[in-house]
């Protein structure tokens, strides 16, 4: 492995906001991109490849004393408690009594989230070609939220063990990852990635943040300048080929820093995903334990199921996504 790999010429990935859309695929007014794949055919595929039964949770605890575990520099979490409140203050004394709890939380950042349509834009537009100027701070995304995807993500899952394929703990953190690497993880693992599948990316990039710290790229402490392994975006097409219906990874799918010098590109997987593909993705997950597991079963696939909250405006929603082995 290395870091010092050639990117995409921009002037290619210019060309993939046209040729790699998805923009009135599913019409013109269609909100729900991606999840659109996600048929009751593929649905029962999923249930399918069920086998042992083991499931595992591929995210981490929520704590307001440990708000950014990542480092993203971008997470907030406040916890607010209200211990028989309502009962004291209307002076009655019962043998039951109830507590509650007031929650803030920024859903983007270093745990794991789902990122919508109105997130990103490129030349003002966000996905399907709604206007990104009518996402205001009073009401948040007017067209497109999280909440479009209210059917969640049920549907077969496949892990691509690029960690797995080197034989490491965690890939060079840096690295930019290929098409060719994507390949040759399908190759080793006996699997390939379909239509309407949720492709979950394992690099250890997580691990290695929480085991050895965050990397940083010279002094600057900004949420572009940790340094973490990637998508390159020459993986666009591929994802737009095998018509993957939701994407997570244990980073940000994004290589990091950013390859490009020019701060416009600094995130062509995120921008081109979620704008031009309608391509949902699932920001630092923890895919650690079922790595192990899908290598001790040699199994890469699975029922995954993921259902994000429906908060019309949203741009984003924590999750707790599960595999079921």
């Amino acid at each position: 492995m290395t870091t010092a790999r050639e990117p995409l010429p921009v002037e290619e990935l210019e060309k993939y906001y046209t040729t790699l859309s998805n923009w009135g695929r599913w019409g013109k007014d269609d909100r729900r991109g991606t999840v659109n794949l996600i048929t009751p055919e593929v649905r029962l595929a999923g249930v399918q490849s069920v086998r042992t039964g083991q499931a595992f949770s591929l995210a981490r605890d929520l704590s307001p004393a440990d708000p950014d575990p990542l480092h993203s520099g971008l997470s907030g979490i406040e916890l607010t408690g209200h211990v028989g409140e309502v009962e004291r203050d209307l002076g009655h004394k019962t043998r039951w009594d109830a507590c509650g709890e007031t929650i803030r939380i920024d859903p983007h950042g270093g745990n794991a989230h789902l990122d919508g349509f109105a997130h990103y834009s490129w030349e003002e537009r966000n996905y399907n070609g709604f206007p990104a100027a009518d996402n205001t701070a009073e009401q948040g995304a007017a067209h497109l939220s999280v909440a479009d995807a209210a059917e969640g993500f049920v549907t077969r899952g496949v892990l691509l063990d690029i960690a797995g394929l080197f034989g490491v703990d965690h890939v060079e953190r840096g690295y930019a990852i290929r098409p060719e690497d994507l390949l040759a993880a399908e190759k080793r693992q006996r699997v390939t990635v379909r239509a309407g599948d949720a492709l979950l990316i394992h690099t250890g990039n997580a691990a290695a943040i929480l085991a050895d710290g965050p990397l940083y790229r010279g002094d600057s402490r900004g949420p572009l300048d940790g340094v973490q392994t990637g998508l390159d975006a020459s993986c666009l097409p591929f994802l737009r080929e095998r018509d993957v219906a939701v994407m997570g990874a244990d980073g940000t799918h994004d290589v990091q820093p950013p390859v490009y010098d020019d701060f416009v590109y600094a995130r062509p997987i995120h921008t081109v995903c979620l704008v031009t593909l309608g391509l949902w993705l699932l920001d630092n997950l923890h895919l650690t334990d079922l790595a192990a597991a899908c290598e001790r079963e040699q199994r890469w696939e699975f029922l995954f199921t993921a259902a994000p909250w429906r908060f019309v405006g949203s741009t984003s929603a924590p999750m707790n996504p599960v595999a079921v082995l």
